[in-house]
Parts: C-alpha cells; structure tokens; sequence
C-alpha cells in the first residue's frame, strides 16, 4: 500500500478543517454577519454624501476584508489542541500539507466572506462594477494571499509561549503589500487604469508566502 501523496494529504487536512467549520458554524454565522454589520455602520460614523461612499467604498471593503478575514484563518490554526497536534504526528501527515490544507480551508471560507461582504458593499454603497471581468481574479488572488497569511502568522504565533500577542504584529507588516495592491487594482478599474503592476504585486506576494509557509512548516510544528 502506497502511502498519500502531499495533495492527497493536503485534501484530507482541509477536508477536516472545513468540516469543523461546517459543526461550529463560527464563520457562517458570526464573522459574515459582523462583515456586513461593519460595512453598514462605516457610513452611520463617517456621515458623508454618496458620491463620496462610492469612492470610499472600495478601499473600505479591503479593509474589512482584511481584518475579519484574518480572524477566520487564525481561528482555523488556533482550533487546533496539542492531542490534534499530536495526533497529525502520530499519523504521519506533512507538516507542508497541514499547513497548505489550512490555508485551503481558510480560503474557501474567505471567499465566501468576500463575496457576501462584497454584495453588501455593492449594495450600500453603490459602487459600480467596472472592469467585472478583472474582479473574480483580483478577490481569488487576495483570498489566497490572506489565508497563507494568516495561516503562517497563525503557526509562527503558535510556536511561541506568548504567540496570540504577535498575530497582529505578524499579520499587518505581510498585508500591507497585498492591501496596496488589491485596493489600487479596484481604483485602477474605477479610473479605467491599467491594473496589470497591481495583479502581479499580490500574484508576487502569494508565491512568496506560499514558499515560505511549506518550507517553514515542519520546523515550525517542531517548536511547539
């Protein structure tokens, strides 16, 4: 009997992580609902006329984006006890999968969020769709880039006594370029820009992340 491949593991491990999710519902019916809330009250505080909340609307949304989705991706992470810890050991799964199988769960459900929280930032703020057919690969691409962040901000935090104090810490200096770049393609399709520089920077960043969260994995879990 051959044993799983790295993909196969890497499905079983998001497989799991999605269907803890799917028991607790803790993204389905807290994070989602608290996005829109948020997108709801930003123009309750800032009192500005429409013209002026479809302009802001955009950059708005990312930032929301960001700091609800992470929360999805670290409670992923965090969910984890030290007996399932031990247990993946035990059973002889891949650092690199279980970290790419937590990032895939946690995409699945960031994009979710994104496309609620954007349906509701579409609707309240009346923001126009130009350039429609660049939206599915600029929220698929910022998706992936904030679930690896999380993910591996998540496991440097958990490999420390006092990690859940550095997730903030970890989590803003990895966004900033993935934020710059998704909210300058947005502006860029408003103003009719090319957005091509904005794309590749987040497509950049991704890649980055990606290699150092599979190549960081294994001596990561064996600090904890």
């Amino acid at each position: 009997m051959t044993s799983p491949t790295l993909l196969e593991q890497t499905i079983v491990a998001a497989k799991r992580d999605l269907g803890r999710e799917r028991r607790r519902g803790e993204v389905l019916w807290v994070t989602i609902p608290f996005g829109v809330i948020a997108m709801l009250l930003i123009p309750m505080a800032v009192s500005t006329d429409a013209p002026r909340l479809r302009e802001l609307g955009p950059g708005l949304y990312w930032v929301v984006v960001l700091l609800f989705g992470v929360l999805v991706t670290v409670r992923s992470t965090a969910a984890d006890s030290q007996q399932q810890r031990d247990l993946n050991r035990l059973i002889g799964l891949d650092p690199a999968a279980g970290f790419a199988g937590r990032t895939l769960a946690s995409f699945v459900l960031l994009m979710a969020f994104e496309l609620v929280v954007g349906a509701a930032t579409v609707t309240l703020y009346d923001v126009a769709l130009t350039g429609w057919v660049w939206l599915p690969i600029i929220l698929v691409v910022a998706g992936a880039g904030l679930a690896l962040i999380g993910s591996l901000a998540a496991s440097i935090a958990g490999s420390v006594a006092t990690g859940s104090a550095l997730v903030p810490l970890l989590v803003a200096p990895m966004a900033v370029p993935l934020l710059l770049g998704a909210t300058q393609a947005l502006d860029g399709l408003r103003l009719g820009n090319t957005i091509i520089q904005w794309v590749l920077l987040m497509v950049t960043v991704v890649i980055v992340l990606m290699i150092v969260g599979v190549v960081t994995a294994r001596a990561l879990q064996e600090t904890r």
